[in-house]
């Protein structure tokens, strides 16, 4: 396993964030500059999905430091510029607890890597680990709040919030987080992964998830549906009716004939059912339209539907040049 040592400067900075805003967020006024808040994707055991406001967490830098920590090569298939270039970094990992971080890094791959298509076109990620070492084994507010520990990337629980809502929200430093993944060759999303057995984790520009929890790998399938297909939510709350424009994400729509996708319109999907127009989806009950009734867009531990996965798929080819010239991998590969 070959490791590398890197050193990255990294200048002061102020960044008024808790977790970079969600796909599809843009034509909603309920962000920070409105009222003060991010609106963050929260997690539950069970599968289910919810969005909710927390307050902004305002990240600071006096004066610039040095980032240093070994880069692990998990998984090296190509060049970083023909590959996605998946990170992790860690929080709460003491330098005796590496191996156990490593041991999540490759638990978390392994899950995220065993949902199609990341299945069958794994050998185009490159996957790497981040070394980062804190003073303090675990994370804020673990088991219970006002548990406080000094650790790297500042990772905690509860996220700035007191109700019961966001006790499983599992919120990071995001300036530090991407500070640290740049020591990677190339970075194209970044998971950081949190010492805690405790179900948790967040959505945003750096994706959460407790390391030593079975669960959460599939809180980092969800976000890569976000981050690599640009794909909506296809969960119904907490808004009611929707009366915008039609979305610019693939799997919802306003029609609901559903023609956005009528290519697929009676087809089986690989997540269950056939392919039609569900009502509920982006946050809304009614007036949009998903195209299965039950996606990993909506619960966790589920399988993209079919315009979920030719979403992912599409994205894979416009990064991976070799992908550009191969027939269409998805019928060969059985994907339909």
């Amino acid at each position: 396993m070959r490791v590398h040592r890197l050193t990255l400067p990294v200048l002061a900075v102020a960044f008024a964030v808790v977790a970079a805003p969600l796909p599809g967020d843009a034509a909603e006024s309920d962000g920070p500059a409105a009222s003060g808040v991010e609106w963050v994707e929260v997690f539950s055991p069970d599968g289910s999905i919810s969005r909710t406001p927390v307050p902004v967490a305002l990240e600071t830098r006096a004066a610039p430091v040095a980032v240093a920590a070994d880069v692990v090569p998990i998984q090296q298939t190509g060049a970083s510029d023909q590959r996605f270039d998946l990170v992790f970094v860690g929080d709460g990992y003491t330098s005796a607890e590496l191996p156990l971080f490593h041991d999540h890094v490759v638990s978390k791959w392994n899950e995220l890597s065993a949902v199609e298509p990341f299945r069958s076109y794994r050998q185009y990620f490159n996957v790497w680990q981040v070394d980062v070492v804190s003073n303090q084994s675990g994370v804020d507010n673990d088991p219970s709040l006002g548990v406080d520990r000094d650790t790297a990337l500042d990772m905690g629980f509860w996220c700035q919030g007191r109700d019961t809502q966001t006790e499983r929200l599992l919120c990071v430093n995001q300036t530090k987080a991407t500070q640290f993944a740049a020591l990677a060759p190339q970075v194209d999303q970044v998971i950081a992964l949190g010492n805690t057995a405790k179900y948790g984790g967040a959505g945003g520009g750096v994706a959460t998830a407790a390391g030593g929890n079975d669960q959460a790998g599939q809180i980092a399938v969800h976000e890569l549906g976000h981050s690599i297909g640009r794909l909506a939510d296809e969960y119904d709350y907490p808004y009611d009716r929707y009366t915008g424009a039609e979305p610019a994400e693939a799997n919802v729509t306003a029609n609901p004939s559903g023609a956005k996708w009528s290519a697929y319109l009676g087809q089986a999907s690989p997540d269950g059912g056939v392919v039609g127009a569900f009502e509920g989806a982006q946050y809304y009950r009614y007036g949009l339209y998903r195209p299965t009734d039950n996606s990993i867009m909506r619960t966790l531990g589920r399988e993209f539907n079919l315009i979920g996965r030719d979403a992912m798929i599409a994205a894979f080819k416009a990064k991976v040049p070799e992908l550009q010239q191969a027939p269409d991998l998805r019928r060969a590969l059985g994907l339909r």
